[in-house]
C-alpha cells in the first residue's frame, strides 16, 4: 500500500510488454492503469463529446491531437479512481507529451515518480509480433510458439479461424519500430535527465521481467 500518489510510466517498443506489465505494476501497487488506446475507445463507446471528436479524426485517418487525448487524460487523472497514482501504458510517447503530463500532474501536486524502459532486442520483438494471431470473433489473442491453439489455426475458445493483423506483419512491424525509435530516443533522454529513468530488461518471461521492474523501482515505491 503506498502512502501517497504514485505515478509509474513504462515505455518500450512494440511488443514489449508494456500492456501487461503495465497492469501488474497497477494491480500490485493499487493504481489506475492508463492506456491512451484505452482512453479514446472508452469515449467513442459512450458517445461523449470527445470520443465523438475523436472517431471523426480517426475516421479520417488523421492522428488524434496531442490536445484531445491531453483533455481525456485530464478527466481520468480527476477521477477518483486516480486518485492513489496510475500506472501509464506507453504514453507519453513524444517530449511534447511528456511535458503535457507533467502539466496535468502538476494540477494535482504530483509528478512523475519513475520512467521503467523496457528494453527487448529486435529479434525478439519481431518474433513476438510476427508470431502473433487474434481471433476476430472473441477477440482472444495466440502466439505460433509461446501460446499456440489447440488446433491449427482455430480459435480455442468460439472455433472461428484466426487471423494475423495487419500490423503484426513483418515489413509493418520493421516499420513500427523504425518509427518508435525516432519519437521515443528524445524521450527517454528527456527523462535519464531527470534521473528517473529505470531499464529494464524485458527479453524474459513475465514474472521475471515484474520483479526486475520492482527492483528497479527501489525506494521510489516506499
Amino acid at each position: 500500500m503506498v502512502t501517497r500518489a504514485l505515478d509509474v510510466i513504462l515505455l518500450g517498443p512494440p511488443g514489449a510488454g508494456k500492456g501487461t506489465q503495465a497492469k501488474r505494476i497497477a494491480a500490485a501497487f493499487e493504481l489506475l492503469h492508463i492506456s491512451t488506446g484505452d482512453l479514446l475507445r472508452d469515449e467513442v463507446a459512450k458517445g461523449t463529446n470527445l470520443g465523438q471528436e475523436a472517431k471523426g479524426r480517426m475516421n479520417r485517418g488523421e492522428l488524434v491531437p496531442d490536445e484531445l487525448v491531453g483533455k481525456m487524460l485530464a478527466k481520468r487523472l480527476h477521477s477518483q479512481q486516480a486518485a492513489l497514482g496510475c500506472a501509464y501504458d506507453g504514453y507519453p510517447r513524444t517530449t511534447a507529451q511528456a511535458v503535457l503530463l507533467d502539466g496535468l500532474l502538476s494540477e494535482l501536486n504530483r509528478r512523475v515518480d519513475v520512467v521503467l524502459f523496457l528494453n527487448v532486442p529486435d529479434g525478439e520483438l519481431l518474433a513476438r509480433l510476427t508470431g502473433r494471431r487474434s481471433c476476430p470473433s472473441c477477440g482472444a489473442v495466440f502466439h505460433l510458439t509461446t501460446q499456440p491453439p489447440k488446433a491449427e489455426g482455430v480459435c480455442d475458445a468460439c472455433g472461428a479461424a484466426l487471423v494475423q493483423r495487419d500490423d503484426d506483419r513483418e515489413d509493418v512491424v520493421r516499420e513500427r519500430l523504425r518509427v518508435y525509435r525516432e519519437h521515443t530516443a528524445p524521450l527517454l533522454e528527456f527523462y535519464r535527465g531527470r534521473r528517473i529513468l529505470r531499464e529494464v530488461a524485458g527479453g524474459a518471461v513475465p514474472d521475471v521481467v515484474f520483479q526486475r521492474m520492482r527492483d528497479a523501482m527501489g525506494s521510489v515505491k516506499a
